[in-house]
């Protein structure tokens, strides 16, 4: 599959949302897809299609799916993933993209993962008034919505990229509108504290 430059930042975008919500599995899914051609790093990120990063990336990608479905753990991992998304965000644009300098792909590293921190973020802040309003139950419901999301975003980011894109802006928007909701929901529930 070879896709045209506004193809390829389409599809970077696409996945550096999906990383906000699970950054091993579409660093998994993107090893998967040069494994089968479907994008060609540069040299400097050809190791994302080796045989020994895919298995490592799906033993994490596994972890990361599983640790997320059970209260408590969910939200000490928050804190590795608050790292890790972004970080994976930058290795998926420096993976599926070639501007024509160094600075250029840097940049769009560094916006890739601050968008992957921004999903992260607001997905942690829904998760935080999870907890609050249900006492943990209903993280395992958001793991599992999470995981769909990331699935379907995965699939539309290979096969229709700018879809996928236009789809992941809608989604960052909405997510971010009802992340401040959120908070100032669970403020509005805590004890004022008089001065």
């Amino acid at each position: 599959m070879s896709l045209d430059p506004t193809a390829q930042y389409a599809l970077a975008y696409a996945l550096t949302t999906t990383a906000g919500l699970r950054g091993f599995l579409t660093l998994l899914v993107a090893s998967i897809a040069v494994h089968l051609g479907w994008i060609h790093p540069s040299a400097t990120f050809a190791w994302l299609g080796s045989d020994a990063a895919s298995i490592v990336l799906a033993v994490f990608a596994a972890l990361e799916m599983l640790a997320d479905k059970f209260p408590g753990v969910d939200h000490a991992m928050q804190a590795v993933y608050f790292v890790a998304r972004p970080v994976a965000a930058a290795i998926l644009v420096g993976a599926t993209v070639h501007p024509s300098n160094s600075a250029e792909l840097y940049a769009m590293m560094a916006a890739g993962g601050l968008n992957a921190l921004i999903v992260h973020g607001s997905a942690s802040t829904a998760r935080v008034a999870s907890t609050v309003t249900t006492a943990g139950l209903g993280n395992t419901a958001l793991s599992f919505l999470e995981d769909g999301v990331t699935a379907g975003g995965l699939f539309l980011a290979f096969f229709k990229p700018i879809v996928a894109a236009i789809i992941a802006l809608a989604f960052v928007i909405v997510l971010v509108v009802v992340a401040r909701g959120t908070v100032a929901r669970v403020r509005a529930l805590a004890p004022r504290r008089d001065r």
